[in-house]
């Protein structure tokens, strides 16, 4: 009777495995992975609003796909074709919902990221790029923002619309040339229509996603910021967390959560609530006198109504120049904290610059506010 011999062969998921690291070096990735840590202390939680930045972006990119399929652009045919996906696309009222609202919660995220690392001085060396870059990806998300609110061409985008380029045209010398290019013409038409939904749907996603590329290499090569207490105290007090598997299983569970926040408020509130609303109304009319009460979206009051409140005329300049050339000082100087503050480099909190963090904060809360109050 013949004897059978076993396989010397390594199981097939092992020579899989190895025909992968011979081209791609998984296992030198997965050592590099395993060795990374996180720190723990009172302030671990914020290390997730990154990761669940990151998530709302790809579901924005997910959603705007299967939109796409079916939105067509222009004056003729962008709200007709937004009214066809809430009303004969099969779930198609579901995906516009998840898509505004998941865009309205990754602007919310982002502010709360941006002054989470303000506040615990994370920014100081040598993450001053990290800080730049995200800086950098608030300032697009903002314009994903502006851009995509006129795409349903309703009557409130259009004239909204109208008044936030026109106040491009306060910008001294290029303003005027600015807001041209930016409608396409002197006014809001269906040019417009094409130049906005090219920005969103192209331009600002390639520089969203290289912009993104970068400050998560940045992260990974030079890990997530130890607490500035931590450089004056002993070993003895610090404690981490391995990364993988423990840190990314716990941010997974962060977006599953978020996930589900997402699908029950696109479900119980399809068209938004309170002052955070897409509901379609009326199609566009150049021709109709403009609603009553015209407002940005909720992230862009604050500088609406600052731009509302400054006198026609500021010394030698018109109000809403001035107040523009006021925001882009402090936008500036916002920017450039983790060069300008010395003491976060010495492993020292400022207390000045505290403030100054405070009152930006303070600012931006109480101008939304009021901005919705007086309307």
């Amino acid at each position: 009777m013949p004897v059978t011999q076993l396989s010397d062969k390594p199981p097939f998921k092992a020579r899989a495995f190895d025909w992968l690291d011979h081209r791609f070096k998984i296992r030198d990735l997965t050592a590099y992975m395993g060795n990374k840590v996180v720190p723990q202390h009172g302030h671990s939680m914020f290390y997730y609003l990154g990761g669940l930045t990151l998530f709302l972006f790809l579901v924005q990119v997910a959603t705007g796909i299967l939109l796409l399929m079916y939105y067509r652009p222009g004056a003729d045919s962008a709200y007709e074709s937004v009214k066809f996906i809430i009303s004969n696309v099969t779930f198609g009222w579901l995906i516009r919902s998840i898509h505004s609202w998941s865009a309205n919660l990754m602007i919310l995220v982002l502010f709360l990221h941006m002054f989470t690392v303000y506040f615990t001085q994370a920014y100081r060396k040598p993450r001053e790029m990290t800080w730049l870059t995200g800086i950098g990806l608030l300032g697009l998300a903002l314009t994903f923002g502006f851009s995509g609110y006129l795409l349903p061409w309703n009557e409130l985008a259009f004239f909204a619309t109208r008044v936030g380029t026109g106040m491009i045209r306060a910008i001294p010398v290029i303003g005027e040339y600015l807001m041209v290019v930016l409608r396409g013409g002197e006014d809001v038409t269906g040019a417009t229509i094409g130049r906005f939904f090219g920005l969103h749907v192209a331009i600002l996603p390639a520089l969203f996603s290289l912009l993104l590329t970068i400050h998560l290499l940045f992260v990974q090569r030079q890990g997530m910021s130890e607490p500035i207490e931590w450089k004056s105290s002993g070993d003895t007090h610090k404690k981490y967390m391995k990364f993988f598997p423990n840190f990314l299983y716990r941010d997974l569970l962060v977006w599953l959560i978020a996930l589900n926040v997402l699908a029950l408020l696109a479900v119980i509130f399809p068209d938004g609530v309170g002052v955070i609303h897409w509901p379609l109304g009326e199609k566009a009319d150049p021709f109709a006198p403009p609603p009553a009460v015209i407002r940005p979206e909720w992230y862009f009051m604050f500088a609406f109504l600052t731009l509302k409140l400054i006198p026609a005329k500021v010394l030698f300049l018109e109000g809403e120049q001035f107040g523009l050339l006021v925001m882009g000082v402090g936008g500036l100087i916002w920017a450039l904290v983790p060069f300008l503050d010395k003491s976060s480099q010495r492993g020292e909190r400022s207390r000045g610059w505290m403030l100054f963090g405070f009152g930006a904060l303070g600012f931006i809360v109480i101008m939304t506010i009021l901005g919705y109050i007086l309307e």
